[in-house]
């Protein structure tokens, strides 16, 4: 169901805000819808959660436990609920990985990773995402090339909502800065050759020289899980 004042909104910001901080596109978002504004995180960093909890205490921080997250990635998120001020979400598919084995055969991921995906994660975010009119996420521009334009304020056309990317300026060198700077909470995977965490059985680390997407879905011509497309 499309909000046509919402959608206007975001059109209007994504061009007066271009050149804003994080904290002031987050800003304006928090203020503008309140609590029907979250957070997602993939808990591969808790950069963009921390940058809202500082505008919006509390904020709520939805997660996708997929049932194929590494350890430490379940880890990150526990740790984040326990330290920082906000609330984390964590939602489900509704078949467990055991109950997609027996009804479509083991390994999905591997035979049919865009269903996989569709099933473990784009659709448990649809229906996550209903009680809320915006969703901000850590997409940055310098991730990939099918991320290099990523407004920082755009319109999510597939669940009619707007879509807030307040780092999308920024590079790895800045998230890195942030980081330092304020001791933010970071997936231990980080350091040791993963670039980009996502489920355990489609990631990777990556070489020298490869860009951070690398590592997902190596080797399939895929690098997007379906959630930005």
């Amino acid at each position: 169901m499309t909000d046509p004042g919402a959608r206007a909104a975001a059109e209007r910001a994504g061009r007066e805000l271009e050149d804003a901080s994080a904290l002031e596109i987050l800003g304006w978002a928090a203020e503008t819808f309140q609590e029907q504004f979250c957070v997602t995180s993939s808990m591969e960093d808790a950069v963009v959660a921390h940058l809202a909890a500082r505008v919006r205490p509390g904020v709520d921080v939805v997660f996708l436990d997929t049932g194929y997250h590494f350890p430490e990635t379940l880890g990150t998120r526990d740790a984040v609920a326990a330290v920082m001020d906000v609330n984390v979400i964590t939602l489900a598919p509704p078949r467990t990985v055991a109950e997609q084995d027996a009804e479509l055969g083991p390994a999905l991921h591997d035979r049919d990773p865009d269903r996989c995906c569709a099933l473990r994660k784009v659709e448990p975010l649809r229906r996550g995402l209903a009680g809320y009119r915006a969703w901000a996420t850590g997409l940055r521009r310098d991730e990939s090339p099918t991320r290099a334009g990523t407004p920082v304020v755009g319109w999510d056309e597939r669940r009619g909502k707007v879509k807030i990317a307040p780092i999308a300026r920024w590079t790895q060198r800045d998230v890195d800065a942030y980081v330092a700077e304020h001791g933010v909470l970071t997936n231990p995977l980080l350091d040791d050759g993963y670039a980009s965490v996502g489920c355990a059985p489609c990631t990777r680390r990556v070489a020298a020289g490869e860009d951070a997407r690398a590592g997902r879905w190596a080797g399939r011509g895929k690098t997007e899980c379906g959630l930005h497309g």
